[in-house]
């Protein structure tokens, strides 16, 4: 992020002032003698207070600041950079390779750190950031207020929320107390702790701008961010947003800029979404959430009227996936649900967030329009794929590595792809030197079919891959709206 610099001040002398000949008048009036305590002296200057007003010890909130900066951290992230030019090793560089100077040093991974915040929200050592600032990071350290550096163990993380949660191997340290983000209102004022490009710790001040945005900029897409205008920069990433009585309600994460520096547009996670991945990662090491099987859209004006529904509100579902709960349920596309367990689901994302934040195996009850008629249906959810275990290709014990970072590929992705109905595996990434970047496949793609068979997870995939012996795996690919045959062998042994 840029900084942004050059704003001005104006000099133009105040209108009300603007005259000897003014001010002589409301003097004479004793207009302004009201506000004056001590006489302005030739050659020097004493400040002016207004009479009979008493001026507390101390104002603001210096004495909140003074009780939560010892709980925000500094969160700094070292990890490997991919090299320049990947899949060669020295014996392989062409001789125009070297003509550029391209020699082993430029095939080796470089290490690059990256910088972030964090809140201690446990004496014995728990700390909450955003997963991008851990994100593929091989060492994390951690600076306290006091300038104790402590090696930080990374306990889980979570891309859908952008949520993770670190482990300071430390005792009685500074907490800040979580307090309930569904209670915080627009308007309230919030404060944002952090360590804003480098500079050491800030508090910024502002207002709730709105709640239950979502941006579409994260890796996951469990968006239901507080919108604040307190300034939020590069490196605040991971840090706390408070209320004004002291209490954590928010993680920031993103800011929306057209220069890449703060404009008064920051969003943080509701302190209530982090709380419950995070207890899920402590205790259980992944997040499960509820999944109906539906891809929805907003309701707009134009919507509601061909709907004939009474308010522009809830989710217009679009699509069913064939076996899914919400089949079972009975949900058909075109429907367009109003309520879930009795409370009113406003738009598209809300109710993603609300089924996602229910535990998979329980019931729900789904109100819903159908051809003008009100309907209601029971659901039970299943589990939502975590990104976290379909993306670990590279666990031991479990077949074939194949060198890909996978993704299942979810209705919602699949629409986002400009293929609705889609299935299979995203790949987000492909190891250079792997058997997946010996076969061609490439980040982006969606891999649909292994030897004519569907796929639906990485371990189904490596037992395919596996499961051809000796000949190659066919894999059949979706790139960029088109289908293709690719060939995958498994490494040998």
């Amino acid at each position: 992020m840029s900084i942004v610099t050059g704003a001005r001040l104006s000099r133009r002398p105040l209108p009300f002032l603007a005259g000897a000949a003014s001010l002589a008048v409301l003097l004479a009036a004793g207009l302004l003698a009201v506000g004056l305590q001590h006489p302005v002296h030739a050659g020097g200057f004493e400040p002016v207070h207004a009479a009979g007003v008493a001026v507390p010890a101390a104002s603001g909130y210096a004495d909140l600041v003074s009780r939560v900066a010892p709980a925000i951290v500094t969160v700094r992230a070292e990890r490997l950079a991919k090299p320049a030019v990947q899949g060669l090793d020295d014996g392989q560089l062409a001789p125009f390779l070297r003509q550029f100077g391209i020699g082993p040093r430029d095939l080796a991974p470089r290490r690059e750190g990256g910088l972030g915040s964090g809140v201690i929200v446990s004496a014995d050592g728990y700390v909450l950031t955003n997963n991008h600032v851990v994100e593929g990071a091989q060492k994390v350290e951690v600076e306290l207020q006091d300038r104790r550096r402590l090696e930080a163990r990374i306990v889980g993380t979570d891309p859908a929320s952008d949520l993770a949660v670190l482990k300071l191997d430390a005792r009685d340290l500074p907490v800040l107390p979580i307090g309930d983000s569904d209670a915080v209102r627009v308007g309230d004022v919030v404060l944002a702790f952090g360590n804003p490009l480098g500079v050491g710790q800030t508090v910024t001040m502002g207002i709730v701008s709105a709640k239950g945005r979502a941006t579409g900029l994260g890796s996951g897409g469990f968006e239901d961010f507080i919108q604040t205008d307190a300034a939020i920069n590069q490196g605040n990433s991971g840090g706390a947003l408070v209320d004004a009585s002291g209490r954590l309600v928010g993680i920031n994460s993103q800011i929306l800029s057209p220069t890449g520096g703060n404009i008064g547009i920051g969003f943080a996670i509701p302190a209530r979404m982090a709380e419950t991945v995070m207890t899920q990662l402590v205790h259980g090491g992944k997040v499960h959430r509820g999944q109906l099987g539906v891809s929805v859209q907003g309701v707009t004006s134009d919507l509601a009227k061909s709907l004939g529904l009474a308010d522009v509100r809830g989710a217009l579902v679009s699509d069913v996936v064939k076996g899914s709960p919400a089949e079972r349920g009975g949900l058909e596309r075109g429907d367009v649900i109003l309520s879930l367990d009795g409370q009113p689901v406003s738009d598209a994302n809300a109710l993603r967030n609300r089924i996602a934040s229910t535990q998979p195996g329980a019931t729900v009850t789904l109100g819903f329009v159908r051809d003008g008629q009100q309907k209601t249906a029971r659901v039970t959810l299943g589990e939502l794929p975590s990104q976290k275990a379909a993306a670990d290709d590279n666990t031991p014990g479990q077949g074939p590595r194949l060198g890909l970072t996978l993704q299942p590929v979810t209705p919602e992705m699949a629409r986002e792809l400009g293929a609705p109905g889609a299935s299979g595996l995203y790949v987000a990434e492909v190891t250079p030197a792997s058997p997946a970047a010996d076969a061609g496949l490439q980040a982006g793609d969606v891999i649909e079919q292994v030897n004519r068979k569907p796929v639906r997870d990485v371990s189904g995939l490596r037992q395919a891959v596996a499961a051809s012996g000796d000949k190659p795996a066919l894999v059949l690919v979706r790139r960029e709206g088109a289908s293709l045959y690719l060939t995958l062998e498994a490494p040998r042994a």
